[in-house]
């Protein structure tokens, strides 16, 4: 199935100019990430993951659903490249939350634009990018009160936010360029392994400019660059607040117990 931009563009609700500078690559960006949910619902329906682009396309921009980094950034690369971008896929090593080194279960992309070097990631969920960001590391980046930076750790890039206790790590990468059976065995151990977060926990993500929206088990949490809140979501209410808090809608009845899904 060949890529359809018009109808990605659509769904993000992007309607600017279609050209590979970078106001337009952050203003995709910008769109994408504040209109399609990070979510693992389908491993929790026990269904299968898929990150080909016939897939992804079907389940994100026809069927109006979201997805987790590999469906995220394998969806926006495409639409980047049909732009005319040029794009490096990497790998990463997520450290936001971890106590030990952990395997390479997120991409991010590396964009040339405007003759820059750039990092932009629509699929992290949560408390991440919402422009790109330049490469190196560098001072402080500013995004509608988020403050995010990129340190050097020998040789190592690492992607940092800053929260009400201070800077800590999102997640570390290098400049391997990866290809479509790494994310493929990636993809595999991060939706189906039992010590895979996404096979326990049933989460739905959406960012925006003011504030982030996290539903992780049964807890919404709103997040804002200075702090949070947080309240308990009821079983009967799941399907309401999904549909209107995330724009993810299901059938009545529907339910998300998974092989080890967590109430």
């Amino acid at each position: 199935m060949p890529f359809d931009l018009q109808a990605y563009l659509a769904r993000v609700g992007y309607e600017g100019p279609v050209e590979p500078t970078l106001e337009v690559l952050d203003a995709i960006h910008l769109a994408h990430a504040t209109t399609i949910p990070f979510e693992n619902l389908d491993i929790l329906l026990g269904r299968p993951i898929r990150i080909d682009l016939a897939s992804l396309q079907d389940k994100l921009v026809r069927d109006r659903r979201g997805g987790y980094c590999f469906e995220h950034n394998t969806l926006f690369a495409a639409a980047l490249e049909a732009v005319g971008f040029g794009v490096t896929r990497l790998g990463a090593r997520v450290r936001f939350g971890a106590r030990s080194v952990t395997a390479r279960t997120h991409m991010a992309l590396l964009v040339q634009a405007d003759g820059q070097g750039r990092l932009a990631d629509v699929g992290f969920g949560g408390g991440g990018v919402l422009r790109s960001m330049p490469i190196g590391p560098g001072p402080e980046l500013d995004q509608f009160g988020w403050r995010f930076r990129l340190v050097d750790e020998d040789g190592v890039r690492v992607l940092q936010t800053h929260r009400p206790n201070g800077w800590i790590d999102l997640y570390a990468f290098t400049f391997e360029p990866q290809y479509p059976v790494d994310y493929e065995m990636a993809n595999h151990f991060t939706s189906t392994h039992p010590s895979s977060p996404f096979t326990r926990t049933l989460t739905a993500q959406l960012s925006g400019p003011e504030r982030s929206l996290i539903l992780r088990g049964r807890k919404l949490i709103e997040e804002t660059p200075t702090g949070e809140t947080s309240s308990e979501v009821r079983d009967d209410e799941l399907l309401q607040v999904l549909a209107e808090r995330f724009t993810l809608s299901f059938p009545p009845g529907t339910r998300f117990d998974g092989p080890r899904g967590e109430p």
